[in-house]
Parts: structure tokens; sequence; C-alpha cells
């Protein structure tokens, strides 16, 4: 009869055991490490948001450091408040006029990139550029070349014969925030640039070879092969530039103050006019509950978006 010998076991070696104490000096030094952006972390976000959610139930005051709990009232105060809703207006017209634009130019330069062209890096670093410009120094840049007075467009518009007087770009009601649309779109595009040459170089190049044989032109190409593989870029741009766009402060602070004609005027967004009740204005419970129903807004708005991305994956 033949010997069946049972299989061998496998030879565990098991890790020599460490001290209690051992780990938990490693433990705490983790931790340690990460203390200084947890106190970060929880003095200027957690600590803010929360006493933000307080006051905007109060009418406090900051120079007398004393308020009274008011209830909704502040809130039923931002949804009466015409200023408010013109606000909400500007910012929508912002965040439209620059997401549309910047998406579709970035995703051009990004099918050109995305081809083998001589100097390929210096077009790529160049057209980025703008992207790591810090925001405050390429808004008076452009704020320079908006002015009336000495500004390059307002030259080069003069010396062609396309005005007859200098144009006010930024004190223009009808022009400030067209303008200011203007330059955001010059910094937008370089991210989504960027981030749509990341997604064309993930799409498998077979799709396009086999599209070729069957001979597909270029906007067929573009139309049932590149569009649909971007689509997921496409959302997580449209959701990313919503957020940007609604919360844009620097922009208007610097180049128009809020107007023309003045704080609360043509290009008052919905982040400045929180400024204003809060510092200008010392209305710290109502400027509270401006920007908590702004965090609802976006809230809202990138839920929308996200459930309808998700829909449209799951087809």
């Amino acid at each position: 009869m033949a010997q069946v010998t049972a299989p061998k076991q496998p030879i565990t070696v098991t890790p020599p055991k460490r001290s209690i104490t051992r780990q938990m000096r490693n433990e705490w030094t983790a931790y340690a490490m990460q203390l200084p952006g947890l106190l970060l972390f929880a003095v200027f976000t957690v600590y803010a948001v929360g006493a933000a959610a307080y006051l905007s139930f109060t009418n406090y005051d900051p120079l007398a450091r004393s308020g009274d709990f008011v209830g909704l009232a502040n809130y039923r105060a931002v949804l009466h408040d015409t200023t408010w809703w013109a606000a909400m207006g500007h910012t929508l017209y912002f965040t439209v006029g620059t997401m549309i634009p910047s998406m579709v130019i970035g995703l051009g330069l990004a099918s050109l990139l995305n081809s083998k062209i001589r100097g390929l890096s210096f077009y790529r670093t160049a057209f980025y550029l703008p992207a790591i410009t810090p925001l405050v120094i390429a808004t008076l840049l452009w704020k320079w070349l908006y002015n009336a007075d000495y500004g390059l467009l307002n030259y080069y518009l003069l010396k062609f014969h396309l005005v007859d007087a200098p144009v006010q770009f930024l004190q223009k009601s009808s022009l400030a925030m067209p303008s200011v649309i203007l330059m955001q779109i010059w910094l937008s595009i370089g991210f989504n640039m960027v981030v749509y040459l990341a997604g064309l170089q993930a799409i498998p190049a077979e799709l396009y070879e086999a599209a070729e044989v069957d001979g597909a032109t270029a906007w067929q190409r573009m139309r049932r092969i590149t569009i649909p593989m971007l689509w997921p870029t496409t959302i997580f741009l449209v959701v990313f530039q919503t957020i940007l766009g609604m919360q844009t402060f620097d922009q208007i602070f610097v180049m128009t103050s809020g107007g023309p004609p003045g704080p609360g005027g043509a290009t008052t967004t919905v982040t400045y006019y929180i400024y204003l009740n809060a510092f200008q204005y010392l209305k710290m419970g109502k400027a509270s509950a401006l920007a908590w129903t702004l965090f609802v807004v976006v809230f809202a708005l990138s839920l929308v978006q996200f459930r309808w991305y998700l829909r449209q994956v799951e087809r």
C-alpha cells in the first residue's frame, strides 16, 4: 500500500514582539508630528465654523463684544435682502461665464498639446504659467491693463483707432463684470488644460486607430471617443469650477471693490457681500447667516452635480 504523507504545514516566523512602551512612543511621535496641523485646523476651521454657526443666531456687536440671541431673524433677513439676491446673480454670472469658456479653451489646448509638435514642453509650461501666478499679482496686472489713463489695453485700442476715447473697463457697470471674467478665464485655462491633458493621455490609442481605419473624421473622433471618454474629467472640472467661482473674493476686492457704482454694485459677489456685512457694516450675525446660506447653496449645487454624474456613469 502506498503511504500517504500529510502535507507539510508552512513555517511561520512571528516577528519579535515590541514592548508596549515602544509602541506608545511610536504612536505619540506620529501624533506629535500631526499636532501643528491639527491645531491649525481646529482653530481656523473647526472653531471658526462653529463660531459662525453660533453668531448667525445672534445680533453680535464686535465693538461692544456682546449680542443677544435672535433665533432665525438673520436668516429671514437674508431671504428678504435684495442685495443678497443680486449678489447671488452676479456670482452665478461670474461662475458660468468663467467656467464654460475656460473649459472649452482648455480642452482645445489640451488636444493640440497632446500631439507631437516641436517645443511641446515650452508650450505646456507657457499655457500653465497663469495658473501658478499669485492671484493678487495677476489681479493687479490686469487692473493695470484695464486702466483708462495708462493701461496697455486702452493704449492699443486708441493707437489702432478702434475707439475714440479710453474705455472705462472697471468703472462702467456693463463692462466691469465681463472684464473680471476675462481675467479669470486667463487664470483658469492652464489648470483646465492640464487636467484635460491627463484625461486625454489616459484614453487608449487603439480607439483612435480603429476609428481612423473605419474612416472617421477628426470631428467624429472627437464627438464619439474623446468627449465621452473625458466625461468624468469634465464633471470634475464643473464641480471644481463651480465651488471656486461661488467663493470668488480676491478679484472683486482688488479690481472693483464691488462696484460700480460702489459696494453692492455690478460686481458684488456673495463672498464680497459677506465681507461688507462683517467688516464694514459690523453685522457679524447677518454675515455669519450669509456664510452658512452660501455653504448650503454650494453644497446643494455640488450634490446635484455629483448625483447627475453618477447617473451618467451608471448608464
